[in-house]
């Protein structure tokens, strides 16, 4: 399979969580890799840490704030900062937007889908300007298992997250020959659980008896950066949540 060695990975939220995993993989494997974040001291924190545990490391760090009304003039000022782009991966996220059907408005659906779902088809329109052509460039986007499996009051943010798959099919066809794909994970031990980490009982009605870490999840999108025969897939770390 190729090598990502000295490719140009940008990481858009790769200052933490499963982000900060992706980069620091892509280090790893010899890859130039950017990570950007809005949080600039996050940023500072996060390249100080990986430059500790990969010495040598070719990392650098953009803010970048996709919440704001020009989030297309953000997105394309980036691109164009590390071009030429050989992958882009997306894990950038905002608060789950969790709330009972009967409390949505408008305002509601807005706000839920444009981290999750406007942001990434932004990211898909300007992607091509900015990153070397052919099969063996990807961009790679971020679900959540709970896009294949219904959950009470998640009719909200679930439709996006699904809205994901289809998202990530068309794109591929919009796009080739560059390649697009998605990672769905499942419940990752990530700072967003705070101090506690995962709630034991989610650990133990897990399939295998526990939930993914970073690291592991990294690994599908290295993949899929390697994998030039891959498009318009995705690949799932669920621990089998699926299947129960």
């Amino acid at each position: 399979m190729p090598s990502i060695r000295n490719s140009t990975v940008l990481v858009i939220g790769g200052s933490s969580g499963i982000g900060y995993a992706v980069a620091k993989k892509c280090l790893e494997e010899g890859a130039k890799v950017h990570i950007s974040s809005s949080s600039a001291s996050r940023l500072e924190a996060s390249v100080k840490s990986l430059e500790q545990e990969i010495p040598n490391a070719s990392i650098s760090s953009h803010v970048c704030d996709l919440s704001s009304d020009n989030v297309e003039k953000n997105i394309e000022q980036l691109l164009s900062t590390i071009a030429p782009i050989d992958h882009i991966v997306f894990t950038a996220g905002d608060p789950l937007a969790i709330q009972p059907l009967g409390t949505i408005d408008l305002a509601a659906i807005h706000r839920a889908g444009h981290i999750r779902f406007a942001v990434p088809l932004l990211i898909g329109k300007q992607a091509p300007k900015f990153m070397r052509n052919g099969y063996k460039s990807s961009f790679t986007l971020t679900t959540g298992s709970a896009s294949q499996k219904p959950i009470p009051n998640w009719s909200l943010i679930g439709g996006y997250l699904t809205g994901l798959h289809g998202l990530v099919r068309n794109l591929a066809l919009d796009l080739k020959p560059l390649r697009v794909n998605l990672v769905s994970p499942g419940v990752v031990e990530t700072p967003m659980w705070g101090p506690g980490g995962v709630p034991d009982e989610m650990k133990k009605d897990s399939l295998l008896g526990k939930v993914g870490t970073p690291d592991e999840v990294a690994e599908a999108y290295v993949y899929l950066m390697k994998d030039t025969n891959a498009t318009g897939s995705c690949v799932s770390s669920n621990s089998g949540s699926l299947l129960i």
